[in-house]
C-alpha cells in the first residue's frame, strides 16, 4: 500500500517528512502503525484476519483500514467517499483536504477489502414436512383467537393511551394515515387481475370437473360422486347417521365469497345499522384492492394528499368530511366490468373449454390463486382489515362497522354486534379443504378409511383433476406417500 501526499507549502510541514513503522501480532490480527510526525497527524493501519466458516467459500481475505487522527489546530477537514466494485475486491477510496490560511493539502488514501460471497448458483430447497394435520375446526361457542397476542395488544394501548395523556400527537406511517404506499399500488393491481383470472378459470373448469355439495352443511367434495364419510354436522345429519345429502355444487362452493362494504372513505363515518343499505357489498379481495390504489370508475374511493392527525384513538384532523359522490349508473359496459369480479352468475357467463385447454387453463387458475394469496397477505402487513371473532363477517377499513348483524355465540349480550379484531389471510380467502382423491374414477371414499386420506382446498384439488401441477407445500397435507389398505386391512395398522 502506497500513501502519496504533495509536498508541504511554505508555514505547513510535509506530512511524509518522518515516518515510524512497527509491526505487532496480537490475538491473531496483524497491525501495523504509521505515524505521521511534525504535528499534523497520526494514522493507523489494521490488518485483521477474518473469521472463516466451513460452510463458505472463502477466496482471498483482505481488509486494510486507515483511522487518521489530526491534531492539527484550526484545520477544517471534508472526506469525499467513492466506492468502486471489482470482481470480488472492493475498493473504497477516501479524499481527504487539510484546509488553513495557506493553500490546501490533499491525499488519497485506499482501503480494499473482499468480502466472502454466497455461491448463487446454489440454493437450498425448501423443506417441507413429510405430512401435517389440518388447522383444528374452531368451536363456534367460543371466540375465536386473537392472531397478535391478547397481551401485546394491551401493552400497545396502555402506551398510545400514555402518550394521548401527555398531549403527543400519534406517529402514523402510510397507509394508516391515509395515504397509498406507492410500492404496494402494482401489487394491488396484480392481485385484482389474478382475482379475474381466477374467477374465469374455476368457472371453465367446472363444466368438467363435477362439485358436490352437502345441502346441510358447508361439506363440498370434488369428484363424480360425494364420499361416503360420516361427517356432516347438519342439524338432520343424526337421521342419515352422519352422511351427507350431496347436491350439485358452483363456484360459491370452492371460492366462498367473502364480502364487504365498499367506502368511499375508510376514515370517514363509520357504517350504522341505519345506513348499511346504503353502501354496497362487494368482494372483501376487491375492496382491498381499491383501497391500496387500485381505481375502478365503479367504485370510487377518496385519495388524500395530506395525512389525518391521531391523538390516541380521536382523530384530530381528518381532512373534512367529503360528501360521496352519488351511485354509479351501471351500463352494459360496466355490468361486464363489475362480473368480471364478482362469482355471482359466473358458471353461465363462460363456454366449456375444448378438451385441450382443460390442463393450460388449470395451470394458470393454481398460479393465479396462489398469487391472490401472495397479493393479500402482502397488502394486509399494510392495509388494515377487520373481522368478526365469531361469524365469518370481514371490514376492510381502520376500524368495523357498526351494523347489528352478528347472530353467532352470544350475540344478544352483543345487541347482534360484531366482535371486531385483527384478521388473518384464510378468513379473506377461506381455503375450505376438501378430500383429496387419487383415483378420480375410482370408488368413493369410504369412512373406514377416514384417517388415512389427506385433504387439500378446493381450488387446488379441482385443478389437479383437471391436470395442473401441484406446489409442494400442498402435498403434505395430502399425504401422497400413505398407502391406503384394505378395509379389512385397516384394523391391523397401529
Amino acid at each position: 500500500m502506497q500513501i502519496n501526499a504533495p509536498a508541504a507549502t511554505s508555514g505547513i510541514p510535509s506530512i511524509m517528512e518522518s515516518v515510524s513503522k512497527s509491526a505487532t501480532c496480537r490475538h491473531g490480527k496483524e497491525m501495523l502503525k504509521i505515524a505521521f510526525f511534525s504535528g499534523v497527524c497520526l494514522g493507523i493501519m489494521d490488518f485483521k484476519m477474518p473469521k472463516l466458516s466451513a460452510s463458505r467459500s472463502y477466496g482471498l481475505g483482505l481488509k486494510l483500514s486507515i483511522n487518521l487522527d489530526f491534531v492539527v489546530q484550526a484545520v477544517t477537514w471534508t472526506v469525499a467517499l467513492e466506492a468502486y466494485t471489482i470482481d470480488l475486491l472492493q475498493m473504497q477510496f477516501w479524499q481527504g483536504h487539510i484546509q488553513t490560511g495557506q493553500p490546501k493539502i490533499s491525499g488519497t488514501f485506499l482501503c480494499v477489502s473482499q468480502k466472502s460471497q454466497k455461491d448463487s448458483t446454489f440454493e437450498k430447497p425448501t423443506a417441507y414436512p413429510q405430512n401435517v394435520d389440518l388447522p383444528p375446526i374452531l368451536p363456534k361457542k367460543k371466540k375465536k383467537p386473537y392472531p397478535i397476542p391478547f397481551k401485546k395488544i394491551q401493552q400497545a394501548a396502555r402506551n398510545d393511551k400514555k402518550v394521548a395523556q401527555m398531549g403527543i400527537e400519534k406517529p402514523l406511517e402510510p397507509p394508516k394515515n391515509g395515504l397509498l404506499v406507492p410500492d404496494l399500488v402494482p401489487v394491488a393491481y396484480e392481485v385484482l387481475d389474478a382475482w379475474k383470472v381466477l374467477i374465469r378459470g374455476l368457472a371453465q373448469l367446472l363444466h368438467v370437473i363435477p362439485v358436490h355439495g352437502c345441502s346441510e352443511c358447508s361439506e363440498i367434495h370434488v369428484a363424480q360422486s360425494g364420499h361416503r364419510i360420516k361427517d356432516c354436522r347438519g342439524q338432520s345429519s343424526v337421521k342419515r347417521k352422519g352422511l351427507h345429502a350431496w347436491v350439485k355444487g358452483s363456484i360459491n362452493d370452492v371460492l366462498i365469497p367473502i364480502e364487504s362494504y365498499h367506502l368511499y372513505d375508510p376514515f370517514g363515518r363509520r357504517i350504522q345499522h341505519e345506513t348499511r343499505f346504503s353502501y354496497d357489498r362487494i368482494p372483501a379481495v376487491v375492496e382491498l384492492c381499491i383501497q391500496a390504489g387500485v381505481d375502478l370508475p365503479e367504485y370510487p374511493s377518496r385519495r388524500r394528499t395530506n395525512p389525518i392527525r391521531m391523538i390516541g384513538k380521536k382523530v384530530i384532523d381528518r381532512g373534512g368530511l367529503v360528501e360521496e359522490p352519488a351511485p354509479f349508473h351501471h351500463s352494459s359496459d360496466s355490468s361486464s366490468l363489475l362480473m368480471d369480479i364478482d362469482t355471482h352468475e359466473a358458471f353461465k357467463r363462460y363456454p366449456p373449454p375444448p378438451l385441450s385447454d382443460i390442463p393450460r387453463i388449470a395451470q394458470e387458475t393454481i398460479d393465479a390463486y396462489e398469487v391472490v394469496r401472495w397479493g393479500v397477505r402482502k397488502l394486509m402487513r399494510k392495509y388494515t382489515v377487520k373481522a368478526c371473532g365469531y361469524c365469518s363477517e370481514v371490514h376492510v377499513g381502520p376500524w368495523g362497522h357498526n351494523a347489528k348483524l352478528c347472530g353467532e355465540f352470544k350475540h344478544q349480550w352483543r345487541d347482534g354486534k360484531h366482535g371486531w379484531q385483527d384478521a388473518t389471510v384464510e378468513e379473506v380467502i377461506p381455503p375450505n379443504y376438501v378430500y383429496h382423491l387419487r383415483d378420480p374414477k375410482g370408488p368413493p371414499l369410504r369412512n373406514a378409511l377416514k384417517r388415512f386420506y389427506g385433504k387439500a382446498p378446493a381450488v387446488v384439488e379441482a385443478c389437479l383433476q383437471a391436470g395442473a401441477k401441484v406446489p409442494d407445500k400442498y402435498k403434505p397435507m395430502m399425504r401422497l406417500d400413505i398407502v391406503i389398505p384394505d378395509s379389512d386391512e385397516s384394523r391391523l395398522v397401529a
